[in-house]
């Protein structure tokens, strides 16, 4: 059975056994003893893993005897040649990041080197979350690493970015300005989605537009424009409906 396929009082008491389980591990000597952590993050289901992760991001930032510990367990885990555990680890690296970013960050860098697709999907994911809740030292990040050689870690900066953006379009936008003029269509359409993203919450669209009306490479911003747009048809819990957006960006641009 799958973990959402017990009640939900049963899955509060997997998660409370989870956890207690963890916690009696981490209060042991460091000696990287670690069976029940890592038969968990391991686990087939996806959200028995996301426990893991939210549990030691609760413990980390409940128990400074703790934190230690964890970040030598998580940098020991990252060497496990299951990739589930690989996974875990950067979620886990994601919620230690939202408050104490400047702990992980070398450890992300190194996770960058992986080029497994489920590894690459973590750091998204985990770069959204922390920008979300802690994003000075999360953008100071993405923008090292923007510009990268390689295509799918600016790939990777510019989906991270996205969640932040989505509250607060000013603080990413330079940042996808910087990268206007990307080459790699992945990492180019990455652009211009993220822009629909940012767009379609109240205040936003505004934001957004008198931005674009700066750039310079053109034919990205007609596309960005046709993107927002899509996202006003799309997303019928749009601020502004999509006959607005439309008007609006037909205004501005002169169209």
């Amino acid at each position: 059975m799958g973990f959402y396929d017990f009640s939900k009082e049963k899955r509060k008491e997997i998660v409370q056994e989870m956890e207690d389980n963890i916690k009696n591990e981490l209060e042991k000597p460091v000696n990287f003893d670690y069976p029940f952590l890592l038969k968990y993050a391991s686990d087939d289901d996806i959200y028995i893993r996301k426990n893991v992760y939210l549990i030691i991001g609760k413990l980390y930032n409940t128990n400074k005897d703790f934190q230690t510990t964890i970040l030598n367990i998580l940098e020991s885990m990252f060497q496990k040649e299951d990739v589930e555990v690989r996974q875990t680890v950067v979620y886990a690296w994601g919620e230690i990041g939202k408050l104490d970013a400047e702990k992980i960050m070398g450890n992300m860098e190194g996770a960058l080197k992986d080029e497994n697709p489920k590894i690459r999907n973590a750091i998204i994911g985990a770069l959204k979350q922390m920008g979300e809740k802690n994003p000075v030292p999360t953008l100071k990040f993405a923008k090292k690493y923007i510009n990268d050689s390689q295509p799918e870690i600016r790939r990777q900066m510019i989906h991270g970015i996205e969640l932040r953006g989505r509250t607060h379009p000013k603080d990413v936008l330079p940042l996808l300005e910087e990268v206007q003029n990307e080459e790699n269509k992945r990492v180019r359409d990455m652009i211009i989605h993220v822009i629909g993203q940012i767009s379609y919450k109240k205040g936003c669209l505004e934001k957004v537009v008198y931005s674009l009306k700066q750039w310079k490479n053109k034919d990205l911003v007609e596309d960005a424009l046709s993107e927002i747009l899509d996202v006003h048809k799309r997303y019928k819990f749009s601020y502004r409906s999509y006959e607005e957006a439309e008007k609006f960006i037909k205004k501005e641009f002169n169209m």
